[in-house]
């Protein structure tokens, strides 16, 4: 489900047992798999998805460049926790994501960070612009 802010959106991902290591708290690669499985489910809400392992719309197509995240607070145990993300930049092939994984009251700041989306031609695997209409759905998630 996703949750309506001020900036961005708010989508509440489980965090399993299976998400945890060796001391019990969320390991470090499952924060990144937490956000893309949030912006992934976003997407999908608005038509921009995979249809039988290929993609929908010409804007499925794309990778990430760059990623950085800075962890604050672990996460302790399995539950629910709230991914928030926006857009920081749109170019015309690149986007630019903020997001912060929080409690789900939006207290406790777990990690935050930013990743860098670039969508591609199929044909030639080059750097190719996002669709009027990609763009058009990625504006409402624009930081003011």
């Amino acid at each position: 489900m996703t949750t309506v802010t001020e900036t961005g959106a708010v989508i509440t991902m489980p965090v399993h047992f299976d998400d945890l290591d060796a001391m019990g708290v969320l390991h470090n690669s499952r924060y990144a798999v937490l956000v893309e499985r949030a912006v992934l489910q976003w997407w999908h809400e608005r038509g921009v998805w995979f249809s039988s392992d290929r993609p929908a719309t010409p804007d499925t197509f794309n990778v990430v460049r760059e990623y950085a995240i800075t962890f604050h607070r672990p996460v302790a145990g399995p539950g629910d926790i709230n991914v928030h993300f926006w857009l920081d930049r749109l170019g015309s092939t690149s986007a630019t994501y903020g997001f912060r994984l929080t409690s789900l009251d939006g207290r406790t700041v777990f990690a935050e960070g930013h990743r860098v989306n670039i969508g591609l031609d199929r044909a030639t695997m080059r750097p190719a612009p996002w669709t009027d209409r990609g763009r058009e759905i990625a504006a409402t998630l624009l930081r003011g």
